[in-house]
């Protein structure tokens, strides 16, 4: 059993401590928002922020996160307020099928907090997710809508 301070909330978590991230929030804490992709830390369809830097949890250990803020895309609203990006995904339409973007949202809300005002280069930089569908150029408008929300 370990103990995991995920979304603002601290859960009992009966993992082995190796136990990839993901799996224990998908399996353990019901946290279904993030996604598997690939399993070896490429496609970033399981991005969540620890201690508020963006991280794929495929490849991050639980034993890793003890003791960190574990944010998931479930805890990326406050108090009921979408985040700006989430609103702007909502508002631009940016997603296809949406099955990466959770984890495209989470790297975008990392990016947009340590550059409020991202350049195309700094996007370029930091954005590595694979969206199987292509939606790159309505996520780049979304970033930069977003920025300025």
């Amino acid at each position: 059993m370990v103990k995991l301070n995920i979304n603002g909330k601290t859960q009992d978590v009966d993992v082995d401590p190796s136990t990839p991230l993901l799996w224990a929030l998908r399996e353990n804490a019901g946290l279904t928002g993030t996604k598997y992709g690939c399993g070896i830390a490429q496609c970033g369809a399981c991005t969540v922020h620890i201690d508020g830097r963006a991280a794929r949890s495929c490849s991050v250990p639980v034993s890793s996160a003890m003791g960190k803020q574990i944010t998931t895309i479930e805890g990326l609203a406050v108090n009921g307020k979408l985040h700006p990006v989430q609103q702007v995904w909502l508002d631009k339409d940016v997603p296809q099928c949406g099955y990466c973007q959770s984890g495209m949202m989470m790297a975008v809300a990392a990016l947009l907090k340590q550059k409020p005002k991202p350049t195309d280069a700094d996007i370029d930089k930091a954005i590595t997710n694979i969206c199987r569908c292509g939606t790159y150029s309505r996520v780049r408008e979304g970033i930069h809508a977003a920025a300025k929300a």
